[in-house]
């Protein structure tokens, strides 16, 4: 069966750092696009990078372009996601999906809480 697993959240200053992974199975990752997407409470989930399945293209969202850091290893079935310079507005659930666009993904994983704050 399908599943995403996200690690690595937490609590951090304004300022650190975090390293969010997202450990799949069953299904075959390099045929996958994965996104990463969060939501904070009262907002919409929305997208904040992606990593397409052939040629490891990257998109991020402007709020975290130069700061967040997407990559693949295949070879162990996981998406990670490194998160530098932390804000407080980066406070959110994040979630890895099968797909860039949210509504697209058909398998998600359960979420990982970030909260930063001083």
């Amino acid at each position: 069966q399908v599943q995403l697993v996200e690690s690595g959240g937490g609590s951090v200053q304004p300022g650190g750092s975090l390293r969010l992974s997202c450990a799949t199975s069953g299904f075959t990752l390099d045929y996958y696009d994965i996104g990463w997407f969060r939501q904070a409470p009262g907002k919409e989930r929305e997208v904040v990078s992606c990593i397409s399945s052939t040629d490891g293209i990257t998109y991020y969202a402007d709020s975290v372009e130069g700061r967040f850091t997407i990559s693949r290893d295949n070879a162990k079935n996981t998406v990670y996601l490194q998160m530098n310079s932390l804000k407080p507005e980066d406070t959110a659930v994040y979630y890895c999906a099968t797909d860039c666009l949210k509504d697209y993904a058909v398998f998600w994983g359960q979420g990982t809480q970030v909260t930063v704050s001083s």
